[in-house]
């Protein structure tokens, strides 16, 4: 086989047909760790041992794609709230976490500074090992940094039940927070692209199906989504999305993103997907990380792998994901045998 994992991804965003199934976590961070035997709060502040556990996790996980700095995107809200007496809170298990939310008006928007990013001794922390990562095995894997998407960020900045509540009594203010962290998102990536990141990895779960309805995702979260792919594919760069949960109901809305792929959650119908996205846009799923993944087989994790593929696998444009980012309590046969299928599957 003569393409890399890398190239096998790229194929896939272009909507090609690579030597093989794409396959993919999306994050993997928490078991990482886990797997690594150290902690997000050991890993914050010391750059060289998170390169050494994305590139020694690489090898034993064998994703196409790798993802730095996974579990830790909070740190780009609290990094804009020091100023407001905001901490972040780490935990014995999961990711660390906002110690409060900080953003109530359109006033607070514009006390906020996008530099301030760049302040944080964590976020210097994840961009460099992102750096060093890539220039490990970047050739090989595509070395990617992971962010929320800018309507979850908005949420992070402003809490999420007051942020949900705005959608109704202040839609204006929802869309200037969303568009705000679209521009910081781009600030944020800006200097990595500048150094040759070939993709932005978006999680926006709170743009979820179980959230909000069609009309609301229209008209809230693709129009910052959009704003941040269009940059990046302007600076040569993908753009990886994820939601949570069912978004069966707003299928067409994906490509209005702009964005290279979009991971789907196992609640979405899988078929309906194909059907709606075929020939439209790169389209990654939906093993179910937690009823499968965790809790089955070996040989049944197999056995779910191969039928997804054998709904949606065998067009151009699909990569196998979990439906989420992953428990860390997985056992590593699972996630062998999930990974197996696809470097296994050749196309016809």
């Amino acid at each position: 086989m003569s393409m890399t994992p890398r190239e096998m991804v790229l194929k896939a965003f272009e909507m090609g047909k690579p030597e093989r199934v794409p396959v993919t976590l999306f994050g993997g961070g928490m078991w990482s760790i886990r797997d690594y035997g150290t902690s997000f709060e050991e890993l914050s502040n010391n750059a060289g041992k998170m390169v050494d556990m994305c590139v020694t996790e690489a090898e034993r996980i064998r994703s196409d794609v790798v993802y730095v700095g996974s579990g830790f995107n909070n740190f780009h809200a609290s990094a804009l709230g020091r100023e407001f007496g905001v901490g972040i809170k780490y935990r014995e298990i999961g990711a660390p976490d906002l110690t409060a939310h900080f953003v109530n008006s359109e006033e607070d928007i514009a006390r906020l500074n996008k530099a301030d990013i760049f302040k944080d001794p964590v976020v210097q922390t994840v961009m460099e090992a992102t750096r060093r990562v890539r220039e490990k095995i970047g050739q090989k894997y595509l070395v990617t940094m992971t962010c929320w998407g800018p309507f979850t960020l908005a949420a992070r900045f402003v809490g999420e039940e007051t942020f949900m509540k705005s959608i109704f009594k202040r839609p204006a203010f929802v869309e200037k927070m969303c568009d705000f962290c679209a521009d910081l998102l781009i600030s944020l990536y800006e200097p990595l692209v500048h150094d040759g990141l070939e993709v932005l990895s978006i999680a926006d779960p709170t743009a979820s199906g179980d959230l909000i309805n069609p009309k609301q995702m229209a008209k809230f979260a693709v129009a910052p989504l959009r704003k941040i792919s269009d940059w990046a594919k302007s600076k040569g760069a993908h753009t990886i999305l994820h939601i949570c949960g069912n978004t069966s109901d707003r299928l067409d809305l994906f490509p209005e993103t702009g964005c290279s792929t979009i991971f789907f959650d196992q609640k979405v119908d899988i078929a309906k997907a194909k059907e709606v996205l075929s020939g439209k846009m790169s389209f990654g799923g939906n093993v179910a990380p937690v009823h499968v993944l965790l809790n089955k087989t070996a040989a049944e994790v197999e056995a779910a792998c191969r039928e997804v593929i054998g709904i949606v696998g065998k067009d151009s444009g699909f990569i196998l994901v979990p439906g989420c980012d992953i428990p860390p309590t997985i056992p590593y046969e699972n996630l062998r045998a999930f990974h197996d299928v696809a470097l296994n599957w050749k196309y016809e």
